[in-house]
């Protein structure tokens, strides 16, 4: 132990690599939705097109925040340092706002279901995890 930080336990360093292959996941996802070409828009489902040309232009960048927000989270972890946690606290509100958006403003319940609901609760609950394990680093001195 130097200057008051402790080595991590290997787990630390799985959580880590776990939340980094999430982020990338996430920013490949923005970024394929983002640059979508007509064609490609055109071969979604149809809920999901109406979902998509009603969603606000706040709403798409609120999503490139999130991942990118969590991305430079997930590289602070790596790096072992505390500014990881403000970072997925940025994510995990972006996370909230975009949700919010989705199943209070559009009409993606109405077209799809209660089945649109797990994947999103998915992601909600790994920015909520990521964000949790970033302060625990803090606490247990992982990070300096």
């Amino acid at each position: 132990m130097a200057f008051g930080i402790v080595k991590p336990p290997a787990w630390y360093w799985i959580v880590a690599v776990v939340a980094l292959l999430w982020s990338l996941m996430g920013c490949f996802a923005c970024y394929s939705q983002l640059t979508m070409s007509p064609a490609d828009f055109a071969r979604l489902p149809s809920a999901q097109q109406e979902t998509w040309r009603s969603m606000p232009g706040w709403v798409k960048a609120d999503y490139a925040v999130a991942v990118i927000a969590g991305l430079l989270g997930s590289l602070g972890l790596l790096m072992r340092r505390r500014w990881a946690r403000p970072l997925y606290l940025v994510s995990l509100i972006a996370v909230v706002l975009q949700f919010g958006w989705v199943f209070l403003a559009s009409p993606v319940l109405k077209l799809v279901g209660p089945s649109a609901i797990p994947f999103p609760a998915l992601i909600v609950a790994l920015a909520v995890l990521f964000f949790w394990f970033s302060g625990l680093a803090i606490r247990r001195a992982w990070v300096r």
